[in-house]
């Protein structure tokens, strides 16, 4: 299928939940294969966060992001990301759900300036500057709801949580998300949340990768071989 598509566009952009499929796919052809999300990663949308704090903050380097939750795709990219910016990463995990030792330490030595991971949501948020926060139950996670839900009891996002934060520290969510389940509504409908620039900048994001994709790989307009 991948070679078939290849003949017919430029890049082929691919949501999977097999991480493995992506690999499959970009080892059959030379065009490029974006990763709209997998099982493992959602690179596109830690390019829509990084956009999001640098347009908050500047420049990463000295800044500290913390996660709250479960250690997933979303928070992997996202770490991968600041940690190639230079920030320090906090990460909040109920016993089960957090990085692995091998995964801090990749963390570390992609360029993290501080790489730490606790089991208290409020200890993570610690004079953060962005708190961001998933779902507790993923995509593909349903029968696992109740457990999940019970596990992450202590870790929702709310005033407590930002309060432990930097004084103007601002909230992010890569949406869609459930009030009162990982964040209250008075955090993420508050003055600190950035989720709706977060969502937009999804498009800004994108744009800005296919134009790069485009550049390097001197695709012009009507050409796509």
């Amino acid at each position: 299928i991948t070679r078939i598509l290849a003949g017919y566009h430029a890049m082929i952009a691919a949501r999977v939940f097999n991480h493995e499929v992506l690999t499959r796919m970009a080892s059959v052809d030379s065009v490029p294969i974006i990763n709209m999300l997998s099982d493992k990663s959602h690179p596109l949308q830690s390019l829509a966060d990084v956009l999001t704090m640098r347009e908050e903050f500047g420049i990463l380097k000295g800044k500290t992001v913390a996660w709250i939750g479960d250690y997933n795709n979303v928070a992997r990219s996202l770490a991968e990301a600041c940690a190639l910016e230079g920030a320090g990463l906090r990460f909040g995990c109920p016993k089960g759900y957090g990085a692995s030792d091998d995964e801090l330490a990749r963390l570390s030595s992609l360029g993290a300036a501080t790489v730490e991971q606790t089991a208290s949501a409020v200890e993570a948020a610690e004079g953060a500057h962005a708190v961001h926060t998933d779902v507790f139950v993923s995509m593909g996670q349903e029968a696992e709801t109740e457990r999940r839900l019970r596990d992450f009891e202590g870790f929702q996002v709310d005033a407590n949580v930002m309060a432990a934060a930097e004084h103007e520290a601002i909230f992010m969510h890569c949406l869609p998300a459930h009030r009162g389940v990982e964040v209250s509504a008075e955090v993420i409908d508050g003055p600190a949340s950035r989720v709706v620039r977060q969502a937009h900048n999804r498009m800004h994001a994108a744009r800005g990768l296919l134009a790069f994709l485009c550049e390097v790989n001197d695709i012009t307009k009507g050409d796509t071989q």
